[in-house]
């Protein structure tokens, strides 16, 4: 039974618990979680995509990813945000997805909105809310590993305030996990000491 610690998995190198259970998730992990995002489009994928996971598990948004960005035109703003009626339909009947009304529709809504911004202000906004990492301790648990700081409830609080939806706390800190604003991986794990440890 596991303490929440780093574990090694088949090939014998640690990580974080979480990112032992499937094949899709030891690439995900290994590969991109933690790991700095910038570009508006991208962030605004992430953004996107985190929205989509609340109430799910993130394998089950992971493992559609291919099908949302066929579906979102590849998350570009510009383009997310001429999206039609019709649509809108599409998305709603699109098995690739996840069909939920208030989801697609924050999304276009969201798109909407970005287009208006600057090139490079979300980007901004966004890690603007980094924190220091030097203020922060390196998590040697899953326990130690915080679902909202004081951080993140400001970047959830700018962007709602800037007009996104589906932007709570929880999901803005996840977010910040995913793109790198904080490194979450475990003292012990390959994500934070490197591969094979070095």
């Amino acid at each position: 039974m596991s303490d929440g610690a780093a574990l090694a998995g088949a090939d014998g190198v640690l990580r974080c618990p979480w990112a032992l259970s499937t094949p899709d998730y030891v690439s995900y992990h290994d590969e991109e979680w933690g790991r700095p995002v910038h570009g508006d489009d991208a962030l605004f994928e992430r953004v996107s995509l985190e929205a989509f996971q609340s109430g799910l598990s993130w394998i089950t948004i992971l493992r559609r990813r291919p099908g949302f960005r066929a579906a979102f035109a590849g998350f570009r703003i510009q383009k997310v945000a001429a999206f039609t009626d019709e649509d809108r339909d599409r998305l709603l009947a699109d098995p690739g997805i996840i069909r939920n009304r208030a989801k697609i529709d924050a999304t276009l809504a969201n798109a909407r909105v970005l287009a208006d911004w600057a090139p490079g202000e979300l980007d901004e906004l966004i890690w603007s809310h980094a924190p220091d990492p030097a203020g922060r301790p390196v998590p040697r648990t899953l326990a130690d590993v915080p679902a909202v700081t004081p951080q993140s409830t400001a970047l959830s609080k700018a962007l709602k305030k800037r007009g996104l939806r589906f932007v709570g706390p929880t999901t803005a800190y996840a977010l910040m996990q995913a793109c790198g604003l904080v490194d979450d991986h475990l003292e012990q794990c390959v994500g934070r000491t490197g591969p094979r440890g070095a």
